[in-house]
């Protein structure tokens, strides 16, 4: 739903670009909700990539976390939201809540119907990229960018 596929966008580029240590998975959780708790389970830290509703101009990027991570989640920008605001509550219940939490949002231009990003959401793909890495780093996790293959021809 336009702008509210920008995670998948950051996750896929991290995916791409990246490899991470084995304790470390990138997930995307798209419109899993609830049925995300067995991957919850036995983790530290969580960081999520979305689209949320901050009230600001679109494409302002946001990090949130700790009790924020709820009032956020109030106002849900699609469906799958909800999900993920159900998903924290119950993890909660269960005991099953990592103990670090961050979401690495941008405000929507537009979540209609459709598969490509707003122009002021597509310039923050990267940098959301840069603050899943940064927020990892913090973690104290060494994420290794992909090497790629130089094909070099010689007469």
């Amino acid at each position: 739903m336009g702008d509210d596929g920008v995670g998948i966008r950051v996750v896929q580029q991290l995916q791409r670009e990246y490899r991470f240590p084995k304790d470390v998975e990138i997930v995307d959780g798209g419109t899993l909700g609830l049925d995300l708790l067995p991957v919850l389970e036995g983790r530290s830290h969580l960081i999520m990539v979305d689209a949320v509703e901050t009230g600001k101009e679109p494409g302002t990027c946001v990090r949130l976390a700790g009790e924020e991570l709820p009032i956020a989640l109030e106002t849900k920008v699609s469906p799958h939201q909800m999900g993920l605001k159900d998903l924290l509550s119950v993890a909660r219940l269960m005991g099953q809540a990592p103990g670090k939490m961050v979401l690495i949002g941008v405000q929507p231009g537009s979540i209609e119907m459709g598969t490509e990003l707003t122009h002021e959401v597509s310039l923050q793909v990267e940098t959301m990229k840069g603050a899943v890495l940064k927020e990892l780093s913090g973690f104290g996790v060494q994420c290794r960018p992909v090497t790629r293959a130089v094909n070099v021809c010689r007469d």
